[in-house]
């Protein structure tokens, strides 16, 4: 039993807030999931069941408490194209190209699964904050233009009083959240916000838009349904079916990966705790696996959703239990009050999550960063919103990989004297890697150097394998101008690489007599050389 009340507790919230704020996510997933699977051209329950299962696992087995995980724009746009071409395989109709998705989203799940066993949650940490502020500004973007999409009827833009109405109701639920904190913190804002501008368009009999309208205008008949039940997606068996599905699940895995990684990142931040990456890969695996088997549609960890949990004061694995369980009871039992809910209250808590999302601090860096870290936040922040998340993420690592790359590849710097023996040296400072080869080499002139040639690395570390053929390379050419050269202060995990590197290249490493380095198991092959060169 004591187990069971840490499980609930261990966090810096209480239970109250939790289940408080648990309640306010789940009003605000049912249009989110509802939208998602109208972008995907899937049934609303199909998006429901997913927000519920994707919730509900996370919350239990996930490695960040207080994150929030559902049914996803990200990933909807891809099932797009799934659907679409899951119709066309067979002659099953629309149909299948729901069964594709399951088989689809299995597959997907066991990549995440793997993922998180092979302990590549960890990677994570590799993102520079450049490409998280990106990110952030860029899905804020995103979840603000997609909250437009809630100021039309029938397409058509709202005019007139019913745009003035949809306006007025967004501003009253703002400042409703904005304004209530300052007076108390007991009760959550957004909760409040909701309860109170729905009770206002109810009593007061004012016509707009709910989440009954939206859903019926998009096709849908409400968001009553039973449970999820238990399926084998119905698909032919074979090695057609494997390649048409294996793309579209590496794809979705790495962008529900991304996206639930870099989530847990922002939550770590905004909540000074650590969460576990691996973890998580794992439970969005269990998750999205479930969905394949029970009819869901999939997802990944919800930023806004996340957002609106922590700042409602919601911390602990409570908060996304109660929210995924809430919305399996508005499904169950409580559509028709859900279904009242005017849908400009749900789109003012979203403006909130976007005023809160968006790195306001990266409009006041421009000229106290490096200009590559600018280009990253730009670039990263543009291709979220018009490209994919993950291509943008990804886009932004490998600019800031190469940009690092070029910083360090103009560090390498060699000091030079001659010893009062007649002994040149070369002190090299900086990392010598790929990119820096070209300038170490220019530091060198063989012909014109005494027969003895020290080069010590005490200030430098020799990285990879091209630093290796380089130092092979270097020796080689006093060796054939018949001049000794020797290396000093080799690190140990130089002298490992070199090891290593030997059954690749050609290692000519002379020891200095007079110098204890640490290549002892190079002797033989140094006298070997120092033989060689004397025949």
């Amino acid at each position: 039993m004591k187990s069971i009340t840490e499980f609930f507790e261990r966090s810096q919230g209480t239970i109250k807030d939790d289940i408080l704020s648990g309640i306010t996510v789940a009003l605000a997933l049912v249009p989110e999931a509802v939208a998602f699977a109208f972008v995907a051209g899937i049934p609303p329950v199909v998006g429901l069941y997913g927000a519920f299962i994707m919730g509900i696992i996370t919350s239990v087995f996930g490695g960040r408490p207080g994150m929030i995980s559902g049914a996803t724009g990200a990933m909807a746009v891809v099932m797009v194209h799934l659907i679409s071409e899951g119709n066309a395989l067979t002659s099953g109709g629309e149909f299948m190209g729901l069964q594709y998705l399951f088989a689809t989203l299995i597959l997907t799940g066991i990549f995440q699964a793997l993922a998180g066993f092979l302990k590549m949650g960890k990677f994570v940490r590799m993102i520079p904050s450049s490409v998280m502020m990106g990110f952030v500004n860029g899905l804020a973007i995103v979840i603000f233009l997609s909250q437009l999409g809630m100021f039309k009827t029938k397409g058509e833009w709202l005019t007139g009083s019913s745009l003035y109405i949809m306006l007025g109701l967004v501003s009253l639920t703002m400042s409703i959240m904005f304004f209530l904190p300052k007076l108390t913190k007991n009760i959550p804002g957004a909760l409040t916000a909701i309860v109170l501008v729905s009770s206002i368009v109810i009593l007061g009999d004012i016509d707009t838009s709910t989440v009954k309208s939206f859903i019926t205008e998009g096709g849908g008949e409400g968001i009553k349904a039973g449970l999820p039940s238990f399926n084998i997606p119905l698909i032919p068996i074979g090695l057609e079916t494997l390649k048409f599905i294996i793309p579209y699940a590496l794809i979705l895995a790495a962008i529900g990966l991304i996206e639930s990684l870099m989530t847990l990142n922002l939550v770590d931040e905004l909540t000074e705790t650590h969460g576990s990456g691996n973890k998580e890969c794992i439970a969005q695996g269990g998750a999205n696996i479930l969905n394949g088997f029970f009819g869901g549609m999939g997802g990944c960890a919800m930023i806004g959703q996340s957002i609106i949990n922590i700042k409602s004061g919601g911390r602990g694995r409570l908060s996304g239990i109660v929210a995924s369980l809430s919305l399996l009871c508005f499904i169950l039992f409580a559509s028709e009050y859900i279904e009242m809910i005017p849908i400009a209250a749900l789109v003012g808590v979203m403006f909130m999550v976007v005023i809160g999302t968006f790195a306001w601090n990266s409009l006041k860096i421009w000229n106290k960063v490096p200009l590559t870290d600018v280009f990253v936040i730009i670039i990263v922040t543009t291709m979220t919103v018009f490209f994919d998340l993950a291509i943008a993420v990804i886009t932004g690592v490998v600019i800031s990989a190469l940009a690092f790359s070029w910083q360090n590849a103009l560090k390498i710097r060699a000091r030079k004297h001659i010893d009062q023996h007649g002994i040149k040296h070369y002190e090299i400072f900086g990392p010598l890697f790929f990119g820096s080869i070209n300038l170490f080499n220019s530091k060198f002139d063989v012909k014109d150097d005494p027969n003895e040639v020290v080069v010590d690395f005490a200030e430098s570390k020799v990285v990879d394998q091209s630093a290796i053929e380089a130092l092979n390379k270097l020796a080689e050419r006093y060796l054939s101008n018949g001049k000794s050269i020797h290396l000093r202060h080799l690190s140990p995990d130089c002298v490992k690489l070199i090891k290593k590197a030997e059954k690749i290249c050609d290692v000519n490493v002379l020891e200095d007599p007079n110098y204890f380095v640490s290549i002892d198991n190079y002797r033989r092959a140094m006298l070997k050389i120092s033989a060689e060169r004397n025949i």
